[in-house]
């Protein structure tokens, strides 16, 4: 597969860890109000890989949230992060470690990173983080119809993707059909977040797999089209990322960044339980 990779500009964003936000009692689909632990901070005991739906609170961001106070340094911040990217202290006691950028959370407007555990523990609200964003404006040179973004191209070659009759092969844990999609729908771009899996529904969480979700685990999210705004298309396939939790508010549910999007149907799903970021960034 031919790509641009390397007319692929790497540019420096920085943000610095946000403190938690608290907005009162989160109202549940169902009616019941409750106190929930939700966006921003620091989550100590959630990380990519684990379990996106068993967890008491609400639109959680696993492991490190950052942000920037400044309208438009948010906007590059937020624009121009990829799933992937290299994410650095540049202040603190942990001043120095490493992590990696594992997702985008729209309207909040975080940019999620992951670190080790004996990092998180020398981290403290306010810490800046450097990230080298690098992935927008990476096209498949040999695919044009195929839009891929917020996705760090490194990141990308590891994904194991095949192509058969001219069609990206993609590894995913589930196909999500696009009327359970919700909150983040008219957006005008996919560039700077993520919408939500709405899972008010038992049924269809079990008929889909939705209840099994993990943070970083590659969905398939059919009739989807992402490639300029988010809406629906008949025929049209997206692949995105689960970046945050569910969300007990309706029309919400867990986060899905997206990394590549076809308004024809030009991408195949191959289910594959281990499809997740964590797998491939680490292999």
């Amino acid at each position: 597969m031919k790509t641009n990779k390397k007319e692929v500009v790497q540019i420096s964003l920085q943000g610095e860890i946000r403190h938690p936000i608290f907005t009162g009692y989160k109202i549940s689909s169902e009616g019941v109000p409750e106190i929930l632990p939700g966006t921003c901070g620091i989550t100590y005991n959630f990380k990519v890989g684990d379990s996106c739906m068993n967890i008491s609170g609400d639109h959680v961001e696993p492991c490190v949230s950052i942000h920037h106070s400044k309208e438009k340094e948010s906007n590059a911040l937020m624009n121009l992060s990829c799933i992937g990217n290299e994410a650095k202290v540049i202040t603190g006691d942990a001043k120095g470690k490493k992590g990696w950028v594992t997702g985008k959370h729209g309207g909040i407007d975080n940019v999620i990173i992951d670190f080790p555990e004996d990092v998180l523990e020398n981290l403290s609200i306010g810490d800046k983080i450097q990230i080298k964003g690098f992935g927008q404006g990476f096209k498949l040179l040999t695919h044009p119809k195929i839009s891929v973004m917020n996705l760090d191209p490194n990141l990308f070659e590891k994904l194991n993707i095949k192509i058969e009759d001219n069609k990206l092969i993609v590894p995913i844990v589930t196909k999500i059909p696009a009327y359970l999609m919700g909150s983040g729908i008219g957006s005008a771009s996919a560039s700077n977040g993520d919408y939500d899996i709405m899972t008010a529904d038992s049924e269809q969480n079990k008929k889909f797999g939705i209840d099994k979700l993990r943070f970083g685990d590659l969905v398939l999210l059919e009739d989807c089209d992402n490639t300029y705004g988010i809406g629906y298309l008949k025929g049209s396939v997206t692949v995105g990322v689960v970046v945050h939790s569910n969300c007990i508010k309706s029309g919400h549910g867990p986060g899905v960044t997206v990394i590549m999007s076809s308004k024809e149907s030009l991408i195949i799903g191959e289910i594959n339980n281990n499809a997740n970021i964590n797998n491939y960034y680490n292999s």
